[in-house]
């Protein structure tokens, strides 16, 4: 860095205010070179919604125990004073890279991945069939998908065997007015409380032994209220490869030991809706029917057997099932950012360790990646905090060598931003948001019949409403 450079904060913007963003920003401030004083540092904070938390506000379900935890731990950090969150700011339209590489000296992306990863089979386009994501995105009020959602039909596919898909089975399945203890907006509630379903199936391709969700949202399903839980003896096989994984490994000795008991335990018990887990069963074909010409009217199967490692094969057995909805959940996908390189094939931001390389393999000066545009959406929403710790690493060591900002003033930035019109949000903005959502859940007319029913917050779904507030003095 020049010496010009040297005498001022270095100046770093993060894009992405989830937790991999917060968790960069944090490791940073508390590195042992900023607390030492050999630098100070200046870190700005986006994000192209007018909230901060990401993944944690818009991709995680309502009715998740560990929210709460997370939101509290992320607060904690952006409160202190010490990082700037400029929210409802889009990058490659409110700001280009050129933009940021003029006012700062390092640029962390942190987008994550919202798009649902694609299910290529016959038939997964017909109407009635859907991304995981973008349902999670409507449950969770995203401020920029529609405020409807087509809950028509009585028996429903999910596919998938991780956290997602159980997220995505457990709201399809629960009764919305159980719901209501959350903070889901008004629009979901409608929504679900109409819904007519009666049937919600699960399908993986492996067995139980290899099942990508966690014993927490495993034991979630048995907690709603007139649901039951539907298993099958016959997806209950453990080759030698099963059997190892279940001694090496307390998570899936205790999901197999919960789903072994349910399996063998549990009797009907008549209730309104029912959640169907399926195992060894590999998707074929959405199909339609004549009755229903371009619709969803069921899904085929081929059922698998374990062959030995834990790995599957197709058995030849064709299995069909009749449901009106089929919902993907087989993971995120990343999606690729203007200026800057992707890896189609991974949906990753293509980097070294957090350091983005150009197309011939070298690194980027100033430019790096972090979290689930850096290394995949795979992992839970702690193993970003690894992410960040490796990538703040590399940017410490690179620091007496990144490219000085033209104006590192950090003024300069919000004078670009009112400058072209960004009606940019601000912690403080949040502030006045999270009051107003508690105000609505404290103004909540209670008329579900459950005396005890109390909401702490009611979320806000319409963008405009949400700057307004956020903004207003």
């Amino acid at each position: 860095m020049s010496t010009s450079a040297a005498a001022r904060p270095l100046r770093v913007a993060i894009i992405g205010a989830g937790p991999a963003g917060v968790y960069a920003a944090d490791i940073l401030t508390k590195s042992n070179e900023v607390q030492g004083g050999d630098f100070a540092v200046s870190i700005d904070l986006f994000d192209q919604y007018p909230a901060p938390y990401g993944l944690i506000r818009y991709g995680v379900a309502p009715d998740h125990p560990r929210i709460k935890g997370i939101v509290n731990a992320l607060h904690k950090v952006l409160d202190r004073g010490d990082i700037r969150f400029l929210g409802n700011v889009n990058y490659g339209r409110d700001l280009t890279l050129s933009d940021f590489r003029r006012f700062y000296d390092a640029v962390i992306f942190a987008t994550g991945a919202i798009k649902d990863a694609d299910l290529d089979i016959p038939g997964i386009g017909l109407e009635g069939s859907f991304g995981g994501a973008d349902f999670v995105s409507w449950y969770d009020g995203h401020p920029d998908v529609s405020r409807d959602w087509p809950l028509e039909a009585r028996e429903i596919a999910v596919i998938g065997n991780g956290n997602v898909a159980l997220d995505v089975a457990r709201i399809l399945s629960k009764h919305a007015d159980d719901l209501l203890s959350t903070e889901i907006p008004d629009n979901v509630y409608r929504g679900l409380k109409a819904s007519p379903v009666t049937d919600v199936h699960v399908f993986g391709r492996r067995g139980p032994a290899q099942v990508k969700f966690t014993p927490l949202e495993l034991r979630e399903l048995s907690h709603s209220r007139d649901v039951d839980i539907v298993l099958y003896p016959e997806d209950f096989d453990f080759d030698a490869g099963s059997e190892a994984q279940i001694a090496s490994n307390n998570q899936t000795k205790t999901m197999v030991k919960t789903l072994t008991n349910w399996l063998v335990e549990d009797e009907p018990t008549g209730a309104s809706r029912r959640l169907h887990l399926h195992f060894l069963h590999s998707p074929v074909e959405v199909h339609d029917s004549p009755e229903t010409p371009g619709r969803v009217a069921g899904m085929r199967f081929e059922r698998t057997e374990l062959t030995g490692d834990g790995s599957v094969r197709g058995t030849g057995e064709i299995v069909d099932y009749p449901v009106q909805a089929v919902y993907r959940a087989i993971g995120y996908f990343g999606s690729e950012l203007p200026e800057v390189g992707f890896d189609a094939k991974r949906g990753v931001i293509p980097n070294e360790g957090g350091r983005v390389i150009d197309e011939d393999g070298r690194p980027v000066p100033g430019i790096y990646a972090t979290g689930w545009i850096k290394r995949g959406p795979v992992g839970l929403i702690g193993h970003t905090k690894g992410d960040a710790l490796e990538t703040i690493g590399y940017l410490l060591e690179d620091r007496l060598n990144l490219p000085p900002a033209e104006d590192g003033s950090e003024d300069a930035i919000i004078e670009l931003l009112e400058a072209r019109g960004v009606r940019y949000t601000t912690w403080e903005g949040w502030l006045k948001l999270d009051a107003h959502e508690m105000k609505l859940g404290a103004n909540f007319v209670n008329t579900s019949g459950n005396a005890e029913l109390v909401r702490e917050r009611v979320k806000l779904v319409p963008r405009e409403d949400m700057v307004a507030i956020s903004r207003s003095e």
